[in-house]
């Protein structure tokens, strides 16, 4: 029950591919990256999203389907989310046993997920990745590309066609990752203008916003229904899943506009 209900509006235009065939495609992506002979670079925030990448390369490479010799993470602020995320790891919801025992000082070892994860905290250690032409898998941040440790990495693996790039999260206008997956063949980072030949793969289903008839699910459980606004999403997404909770539920959600005021 409530009296206004604010939901977002994100991917209010489409869904997402169910969670198993997005793994499917992400390992599909990873031996093709193998048999072209180059590297495999995410863009990736380093809270949630970069844990949830882990956890799904940790699953792959546990069932032997983990082609790549080495996957670094390189953001500071990942790995130090990662140690909260280990010393917690009972807290988390990971179906079946925990992936990760207890060392005796009663922390957890990532590593033991996935052994060929290798971090990189300061600058020299994240150069060093630079010598790898193929076979590792790059997760650095900034999630949208708009700055941090990815736009070191697309220097040096964007304009190859051999290596691949993994968009796993939505990518808001006017960021260079919008770009990228709009199309663009050349970008301008780092004072020099880069062609864009590696392949680019989008996998929303990795977002941790819901496609719209998860959140058409999810709002139509409200009795009796509250007065309902559309946020924290492009205008055409918001009209989108406007039009379809009208179709669906009969229900008129409403669009604010900047300077609206919401009573409560």
């Amino acid at each position: 029950q409530a009296d206004v209900v604010l939901m977002e509006s994100t991917y209010g235009n489409r869904d997402h591919r169910d969670h198993q065939a997005t793994i499917d495609e992400l390992e599909a992506i990873l031996h093709q990256a193998h048999r072209d002979g180059g590297n495999v670079l995410m863009p990736s925030f380093a809270v949630g999203r970069t844990q949830d990448l882990i956890y799904y390369l940790g699953m792959l490479y546990q069932k032997g389907r983990l082609p790549q010799q080495a996957v670094f993470l390189d953001s500071p602020m990942a790995i130090g989310a990662n140690a909260i995320y280990s010393h917690f790891q009972e807290q988390l919801e990971i179906s079946g046993k925990a992936p990760i025992e207890p060392q005796q000082n009663g922390r957890y070892r990532i590593e033991r997920w996935l052994p060929v994860l290798k971090t990189t905290p300061t600058a020299e250690d994240s150069m060093t990745i630079n010598r790898f032409k193929s076979g590792v898998i790059i997760i650095a941040g900034s999630g949208m590309c708009t700055g941090g440790r990815i736009l070191h990495h697309f220097k040096h693996n964007l304009w190859r066609k051999e290596c691949h790039l993994v968009i796993p999260g939505f990518q808001a206008r006017g960021t260079l990752g919008r770009a990228i997956v709009d199309g663009a063949r050349t970008v301008k980072l780092m004072h020099q203008r880069i062609a864009v030949n590696a392949q680019v793969h989008t996998l929303g289903g990795f977002s941790a916003h819901a496609g719209q008839s998860q959140l058409i699910d999810w709002v139509s459980h409200f009795q009796p229904r509250p007065e309902l606004h559309l946020v924290h999403g492009e205008l055409e997404n918001m009209q989108a899943l406007q039009q379809a909770l009208r179709d669906r539920l009969g229900w008129e959600a409403n669009i604010p506009e900047l300077g609206d005021r919401i009573a409560l």
